[in-house]
């Protein structure tokens, strides 16, 4: 299939909304505002592949511009969003292949600085797009590596320390698809039967602009679902299989991705890559930043919705409100036709990945989470809070004990979960892990292969009104014989990285 072109998804983003009604978000935080009239169903925009080229050194290129744009999410009402890559909200869908060397530009056309992170890569520091790499208005930036990494969902998104939620909210954020050689027999076909969901919400002001004033304890929580940009979208699909690359990129809210009718889901891939097998579950909750991987079967010409429902994040009722998992409302009308391509079977078996073992951990790291700190510090952009040996395999335990929800992403790692009775060989490899509170979770965290002793990676909470707040720490990855800094340089804007 060739791909998706811009025109298309901005067809699909900008279309013309009906009048009818449509159920929105139920239930949601005190001070948002009330549900409104939204559009009649539209068709589920794709974000397009993002174009590419190659430089004389065989590397892929992709040019991103992040510029202010507008956009019609409601019925007569115009928004202004930010978004990247020619798009008024979100970006284009990017796609690399392990092996590959990549140069990433960005170029800031937003009236602020902002930053680009490449949530789950296994990069350079100095590629990471965190805070410590700030790109000023009118400057471009560049990152560069070589893939190396299992065929994964990641995304990317901006990181200025202190503004990543109203950067986020605004509308940056886009997919990034890793491909690798390995054959897994799941549904490829982008856009076709491989489709991306993009999770995200939002509440408008009367004059159709982004609420950003009603933040509760957790974030911007929002009362309108946005999915890949769509408003009350639905999905034509050809095909008696689907496979649904699910990101939650709301700034707060968690989701639990269900089929209305309660038929199994089949997990097969979660935040850094595919399962070891795949797996039948009932639903799949999502906390910020996490990702999973799902095949829904289909029956010729019976519509199906795929629903958010009210899940547990172990929190009394009303911070559970503020994070939105109380709330039950439909995310996406599955519309198969009437004759259906037969999808191939689901292999018994995706990834070929060596599962991390236990024993194979150096050492434990102890990170405590409470009042949006992390081990009683809020960020300092020049301290260095830990120092990890380059490719290094650790436990990292993460204790909640606050009575908010959190999670913990991990820059330049992936991690699988200690689960007391699941074998090593079913852990699932994850960046982003929930902390339900008055918990702890234990995780084997293996760090990517780059070392640099003065350009550090974070770890932070990504409910992002926490981490904006300082629910973050940051750590340098050396290899023998490196001295790592004491502490860390201030970053100038870059003009080029």
């Amino acid at each position: 299939m060739s791909p998706l072109s811009r025109r298309r998804f901005l067809g699909a983003t900008l279309a013309a909304a009906g009048a009818a009604a449509v159920t929105s978000v139920a239930g949601c935080a005190t001070g948002a505002p009330p549900p409104r009239t939204l559009p009649a169903r539209r068709p589920l925009a794709i974000p397009p592949l993002a174009p590419s080229t190659r430089d004389a050194a065989g590397r892929r290129v992709v040019e991103l511009v992040a510029a202010p744009g507008t956009s019609a999410f409601l019925p007569g009402l115009a928004t202004t969003t930010w978004g990247y890559g020619g798009l008024p909200f979100g970006g284009p869908t990017l796609r690399a292949r392990r092996g590959e060397d990549v140069v990433l530009r960005v170029t800031n056309r937003l009236p602020e600085t902002t930053t680009t992170h490449w949530h789950g890569a296994t990069l350079p520091a100095r590629a990471d797009g965190g805070p410590h790499q700030p790109i000023a208005p009118g400057a471009t930036w560049e990152a560069s590596w070589r893939v190396d990494q299992p065929a994964a969902t990641l995304w990317y998104h901006p990181h200025p320390h202190g503004a990543t939620e109203r950067h986020v909210h605004r509308g940056l954020a886009g997919l990034f698809l890793i491909d690798d050689d390995v054959p897994a027999g799941l549904p490829d076909r982008y856009g076709v039967d491989d489709v991306p969901l993009v999770l995200t919400d939002r509440a408008f002001a009367p004059d159709g602009a982004f609420d950003e004033r009603h933040r509760n304890a957790v974030g911007l929580l929002g009362d309108t679902v946005l999915v890949n940009g769509t408003v009350a979208p639905y999905l034509d699909i050809t095909t008696s299989r689907v496979r649904l690359r699910v990101l939650n990129a709301s700034p707060a809210r968690s989701y639990r991705v269900a089929l209305d009718d309660e038929a199994p889901l089949t997990l097969v891939g979660t935040d850094s890559g595919l399962l070891p097998a795949p797996r039948t579950v009932d639903g799949v909750v999502l906390t910020p930043g996490e990702r999973a991987e799902i095949l829904v079967d289909l029956r010729p010409g019976a519509r199906r919705v795929l629903r958010s429902v009210s899940h547990d994040l172990g929190t009394v009722n009303g911070i559970s409100q503020a994070a939105g998992a109380n709330d039950s409302f439909g995310l996406l009308e599955l519309r198969p036709a009437d004759r259906l391509e037969p999808s191939p079977a689901v292999p018994a078996r995706l990834s070929r990945e060596t599962p991390l073992e236990a024993t194979a951990a150096a050492r434990t790291r102890r990170f405590v989470l409470s009042n949006n700190r992390i081990n009683g510090r809020d960020m300092d952009t020049a301290r260095v809070d830990e120092v990890v040996p380059v490719a290094a395999t650790e436990i990292w335990e993460f204790t909640n004990r606050h009575t908010q929800p959190h999670n913990i992403h991990v820059h330049d790692a992936r991690m699988q979960v200690l689960e007391p009775g699941v074998p090593a060989a079913e852990r699932p490899w994850k960046d982003t892990v929930a902390v339900p509170p008055m918990t702890t979770v234990r995780a084997l965290v293996r760090v990517g292969p780059h070392a640099d002793p003065e350009v550090p990676y974070m770890l932070h909470c990504h409910l992002l009104r926490h981490e904006d707040d300082g629910m973050m720490l940051q750590f340098l990855v050396v290899a023998p014989g490196q001295r790592p800094a004491t502490s860390i340089a201030a970053a100038p804007d870059h003009d080029h990285g």
